[in-house]
């Protein structure tokens, strides 16, 4: 049984949290004050891609983990 590596654990965190502040962020602009802004609805709309942007990010950081292993 292969004893787990803390330290490219730890790496993957700062993705974690960006996507975590990504859904309050979305959250944030869905407030009925900023409903007429059209920043608004482009930011809302590009949300979906970037987190999906993140996901590739951290699949490729861990099959370069799991190669190195």
């Amino acid at each position: 049984m292969k004893k787990p590596n803390n330290k490219k654990e730890l790496i993957m965190l700062p993705l974690l949290i960006i996507s975590i502040a990504m859904c309050i962020g979305g959250h944030f602009i869905l407030q009925p004050s900023y409903q007429d802004n059209h920043w608004a609805e482009y930011s809302l709309a590009a949300l979906p891609f970037l987190m999906f942007a993140v996901v590739i990010i951290a699949i490729k950081l861990a099959i370069k983990a799991d190669k190195e292993e």
